[in-house]
């Protein structure tokens, strides 16, 4: 199809013009949708809801165990505890039989039993072409209004933080779903590691953020998927209508994250990040919540700071102040996508 939308979020630029029309009639919704921001926020008199969707697309294995905890962490950046969930779980037509079906729905339930989270609502179906299942995950939150973080709070000077590294769930995709082609590339030792990622270091980061907000004041938090760091990064300048500067050689990346993206060309930043936490955070609390962060065993890092340039939205790398490219897609999906006509890795370089 001539000019075709590539496979991933939808750009910007089109995205601002649904966001644009879309209607609103409820005076109590105090964040609506909008670019890097992830979480609706309803005013409940006493409290506040924290709304959020996903779906997830990419995932074949553990997909129960990845809806909810996605979903999870996009509340956990708000200060929120998940409190209802939602599910929509479409299976496909021919290659679905009930214990595909009890695997899932088993995943769910652990899921939600180990974060406190009850199921209010679900559908459930068999649907025609698709060729594996696709979740879409709706959670809602609650927030005393004290505690409320908003992606819009970061404030010039702030420092940027990231817990544990990128990209964490990206290598866990490529080594569950592409063991083939790393074999003889990698150790079988390694490999193992790579599939157990979602688990450990884990793509949740509810621990990450209940630490940090216990241990200093945080002006915004946000969970990087789609589009990887790169892409929270901007979201997040663009969020606080300032300018950020990051310090490509402090970002974390194993080894064995290094090895499999190299595997299929891939840029680490640009390649999907759940299971780090990027926060930006009072400068005279940086300190405090580093160490809280690493005495729980949670390994963070700072990676950069807001500048002092309001209403300037960029991400600069480096001394040089180079800015640092926005990526179109995650390049993941030129992983997925054979006839995408996207080389894995074409976005820009590697670091």
């Amino acid at each position: 199809m001539e000019n075709a939308l590539p496979v991933g979020k939808l750009p910007p630029a089109l995205l601002r013009k649904i966001i644009d029309r879309s209607p609103r009639f409820d005076d109590r919704l105090v964040l609506g949708p909008g670019v890097g921001l992830d979480c609706g926020v309803v005013d409940m008199g006493d409290r506040y809801l924290i709304l959020k969707v996903d779906p997830i697309t990419f995932v074949t294995d553990d997909i129960g165990w990845y809806a909810v905890n996605i979903a999870a962490n996009d509340i956990a950046t708000t200060g929120a505890k998940p409190v209802w969930m939602m599910i929509s779980a479409l299976f496909p037509e021919g290659k679905t039989d009930e214990a595909l079906v009890s695997r899932v729905t088993d995943q769910l339930a652990q899921s939600c039993a180990e974060l406190g989270i009850t199921l209010a609502n679900a559908h459930t179906e068999i649907t025609h072409d698709l060729d594996r299942p696709i979740l879409t995950c709706s959670l809602i939150g609650e927030v005393a209004k004290d505690r409320l973080i908003l992606p819009t709070g970061a404030r010039p000077g702030d420092e940027i933080l990231l817990t544990k590294g990128i990209p964490i769930e990206g290598t866990a995709i490529l080594a569950n779903e592409f063991p083939d082609r790393l074999a003889g590339k990698l150790t079988e030792a390694e490999i193992a590691e790579a599939r157990a990622y979602s688990r450990n270091p884990g793509i949740g980061v509810t621990r990450d953020a209940r630490i940090a907000v216990g241990a200093g004041k945080i002006t915004a938090m946000h969970d990087p998927t789609e589009g990887g760091l790169a892409a929270a990064l901007w979201e997040l300048s663009e969020a606080a209508r300032c300018a950020v500067e990051i310090d490509l050689t402090a970002i974390p990346v194993s080894d064995v994250s290094r090895k499999i993206l190299a595997v299929f060309g891939l840029n680490p930043l640009n390649t999907i990040a759940s299971g780090a936490l990027l926060m930006t955070v009072d400068p005279a609390d940086s300190a405090a919540v580093l160490s809280a962060l690493n005495e729980a065993g949670i390994a963070a890092a700072k990676i950069g700071r807001v500048l002092d340039e309001t209403g300037t939205v960029s991400v600069r790398a480096g001394a040089r102040g180079t800015e640092l490219p926005r990526p179109d897609a995650d390049e993941i999906a030129g992983v997925f996508s054979t006839d995408s006509g996207l080389p894995p890795g074409s976005n820009s370089d590697s670091f």
